[in-house]
């Protein structure tokens, strides 16, 4: 099956984060089963201008990205190149896989999907839901309920999300939605904290307000109180919230404890997992974060909040520790964190929660189990059309 995945923006830092991760992840997988899956997306950031034609072995079409709206950020980037490529694609595909969001690359792209005629998926990343954004508005209008309400398929994270799509459609209601998790590939399983050895606490995403890095950093002096030695590791490209969080360090008198290492490639990614103890992710709405599977994969339990999608899965596995946090409650949501965290540094929680992490990755997360539900749903799609 010739498949091509539509992604927004793709960038060497990594720094659009799921949507782009899942494009690829899957791709990967599909690629190894026979089937011929591709994915195009907006690039930037590169040296030279220098735009690779295959990234973790997928073949990509990356095309300049073109700040056409700059006040807009991601959603204001475009290239008329891009559309004009995937309109050509789009005829000797046999679907469209777009990773919706409301923007200039995959909005249009839907679009075109639909006027060609070609089998379209769309998968939303917990991206498309209501708002009184003015904007926004005028954008579902414009395309966005359209490109919902005639899809093949959409693809939601959690029953929130699918309630949050089913709202910006209406009032026709969709019919044909399908829960996709988020997967990752299963890793083996890390040995335990060596006895002496000083812990540490890691936050690996990107370092922006809506993820509250600050969180993490507000409660290092309380961990610290127990654990003189920890090392907390702040990992992850900056979009935005990275001066703030390290003035903060210095205000509390913890900088020389923190380690900033910036923007990861994927194996270094899962190299930060091993070597961490507790992963901290205290983002507020959060979809359902790789980053978070992939720091279970190998047995690191996590620490996140109830607005997490994956939420009611660690607290079911007891994979790590669930925590309430609310704009505007600094002191108390970085005391929650600490609590958690120290709860995951004794070594017996430590050790019952690494276990139920790894296990549960294998047992409901793993990319293999993610990319056979997909399959299924092309096939659906596809013989529907044929149909």
């Amino acid at each position: 099956m010739k498949i091509l995945h539509v992604v927004t923006l793709h960038t060497p830092d990594h720094a659009f984060g799921g949507p782009t991760r899942v494009a690829f992840n899957l791709s990967r997988v599909q690629r190894a089963a026979g089937d011929d899956a591709r994915v195009m997306a907006l690039g930037d950031g590169f040296p030279g201008g220098e735009l690779p034609g295959q990234v973790e072995g997928v073949p990509v079409h990356l095309f300049q990205a073109r700040h056409l709206l700059p006040m807009f950020e991601v959603s204001g980037i475009t290239s008329a190149a891009l559309l004009n490529t995937a309109r050509r694609m789009m005829r000797g595909a046999d679907l469209v896989h777009v990773h919706l969001m409301r923007d200039l690359v995959t909005l249009p792209a839907a679009l075109l999907a639909l006027a060609t005629r070609t089998p379209l998926v769309v998968q939303t990343h917990g991206m498309i839901d209501p708002t009184e954004k003015k904007v926004a508005q005028l954008t579902d209008l414009l395309g966005v309920r359209k490109v919902l309400r005639e899809a093949d398929a959409v693809l939601h994270l959690t029953e929130m999300e699918r309630v949050d799509v089913n709202a910006v459609a209406a009032p026709v209601p969709l019919t044909r939605t399908v829960r996709l998790v988020n997967g990752v590939r299963p890793q083996e399983r890390k040995p335990a904290r060596e006895p002496g050895r000083p812990p540490t606490v890691l936050y690996l995403a990107r370092i922006q307000k809506r993820k509250r890095p600050e969180d993490f950093v507000a409660a290092m002096p309380h961990v610290l109180v127990r654990h003189p030695d920890a090392r907390f590791v702040l990992a992850g490209p900056d979009t935005g919230a990275l001066a703030g969080t390290l003035a903060l360090a210095r205000k509390l008198g913890v900088a020389d404890s923190l380690d900033h290492v910036g923007p990861l490639e994927h194996d270094e990614v899962l190299a930060a997992d091993r070597a961490a103890d507790v992963y901290v992710l205290p983002a507020i709405e959060e979809p359902f974060p790789v980053s978070v599977l992939e720091a279970m994969s190998v047995g690191t339990p996590v620490v996140i909040t109830r607005t997490c999608g994956q939420a009611p899965d660690v607290a079911g596995a007891g994979s790590g520790r669930v925590i309430d946090s609310r704009v505007g409650e600094d002191a108390a949501n970085a005391r929650k964190v600490a609590d958690a965290i120290l709860e995951l540094l004794e070594p017996e929680a430590a050790e019952q929660a690494g276990k139920a992490a790894w296990e549960l990755v294998n047992e409901q997360f793993t990319i293999e189990a993610v990319t056979a539900t997909l399959r299924r749903t092309y096939e659906d799609v596809v013989r529907r059309r044929r149909g």
